[in-house]
């Protein structure tokens, strides 16, 4: 049974022994960044609401988009992209194919009729375009905050 998608990487924090003390300006580095990445957290949840999408329906979009090497993945890739339950990502993939936003289609290849390929539809992909336009600045934000963390090192 999956329950849950889970990552191959491991985690830093948990698997690196505790070193030197943390200082008062890396503390005030790793502020910055959370703050930074609420903010963009936040500003993508604002544009997706102003474009009538969900903030979810953004991430399945970008997810597909974003596929390495293809323009498409199936639900179990969505769900290990996205971290959400299997369940959770055919349910969002409904309410987006029924917005037109994306669309199903047989995976041949697989050799299993189960295996369906997710899609981007042109509305999709014009509304992605729309947000990533309307985040470029937050992305600089958060690009400068990283680059400020690994000065920090």
């Amino acid at each position: 049974m999956h329950t849950r998608a889970t990552s191959q990487h491991p985690n830093p924090d948990r698997d690196t022994p505790a070193g030197a003390p943390i200082t008062k300006t890396e503390y005030e580095r790793l502020a910055h960044l959370r703050y930074t990445l609420r903010r963009f957290s936040r500003q993508t949840e604002l544009e997706a609401r102003r474009l009538g999408l969900t903030p979810q329906q953004y991430l399945l979009l970008l997810a597909l988009k974003g596929f390495p090497g293809r323009d498409w993945a199936n639900i179990t890739e969505l769900a290990e992209r996205l971290q959400i339950r299997h369940n959770a990502v055919i349910g969002l993939v409904n309410r987006a194919e029924e917005r037109g936003l994306v669309r199903r289609e047989q995976d041949t290849e697989a050799g299993d009729r189960r295996i369906v390929r997710i899609h981007l539809t042109n509305e999709g992909e014009t509304l992605l375009g729309n947000m990533a336009a309307a985040l470029r600045g937050e992305r600089e934000r958060v690009r400068l905050a990283l680059e400020a963390l690994d000065q920090a090192s």
